[in-house]
């Protein structure tokens, strides 16, 4: 039986609210999510996963936590590098797709410089200065409490240690903004409901988009949660802002 309106929209009210919930319909997609994403994002997603790894500048010896990593995709180019890298999440079936593809049971014995941890954003399973760099991707905007999430990053990561987000803006052309809700609202929907198993699930990621701040307001969260040297830049006109920051007290670099 079809939902009324009104129960949709509480069921999506839900999702943003209850982090199982959320957690669950990542779980659905997640034999899928790469090649959906790939599809959505006109190809651009190896474009900003590229970006994200240059920005984070993983380096053999370092310890870097991969927050929201999904089938650790991103994870496992951080781990190309050389450094350690832990690839976290909420979804356990994300992690549980990832770990198919990279870890020890992987093809070729997967990627022995990577491993997977159960976690949620805001109550990190990990010690203080745990992390020489800690980075999310298409994850903080699906936290229930974002600005805690940037305070528990900041708690696990060393004195003069690294962040990196990585995650949808506001494209600050308001010509090439219309187009971009155009394509979201009117375009992404169908072809959504043409690749994905869950074309809800991308009805919610849509409006998580939408109602994202800009790359300003995302920025003074990340000061306020106690982060120096806070920057940003754009990835295809401000659909993607790649910020970066570091944490007070690592001395000269």
């Amino acid at each position: 039986m079809a939902a009324h309106p009104s129960d949709h929209d509480a069921n999506r009210a839900d999702l943003h609210k209850d982090p199982s919930r959320v957690s669950g319909m990542f779980d659905q997609v997640a034999a899928g999510y790469d090649r959906t994403n790939t599809v959505l994002s006109l190809g651009n997603d190896r474009f900003w996963r590229a970006a994200m790894v240059r920005a984070v500048d993983p380096r053999r010896g370092e310890r870097v936590l991969d927050l929201a990593a999904g089938t650790a995709m991103s994870s496992a180019a951080l781990a190309g590098r050389g450094a350690e890298v832990v690839a976290a999440d909420f979804s356990p079936g994300m992690l549980a797709e990832g770990e198919k593809r990279y870890g020890p049971k992987a093809p070729g014995g997967g990627i022995p410089n990577l491993s997977f941890v159960e976690a949620n954003a805001t109550a990190l399973p990990f010690a203080d200065d745990e992390f020489d760099a800690v980075t999310i991707s298409y994850g903080l905007r699906n936290v229930d409490d974002p600005k805690k999430a940037l305070r528990e990053m900041l708690r696990v990561t060393k004195p003069g240690g690294r962040l990196v987000v990585c995650e949808f803006s506001q494209p600050p052309s308001k010509l090439f903004h219309g187009l971009y809700r155009f394509y979201n609202d009117r375009v992404l929907p169908v072809a959504a409901r043409a690749v994905s198993s869950n074309a809800e699930a991308y009805d919610y990621l849509n409006e998580s988009i939408r109602d994202w701040p800009d790359q300003r307001r995302l920025s003074a969260w990340i000061r306020e949660a106690g982060w120096t040297e806070v920057a940003y830049r754009n990835l295809t006109l401000g659909i993607v802002a790649l910020h970066r920051a570091v944490k007070p007290g690592g001395g000269p670099r």
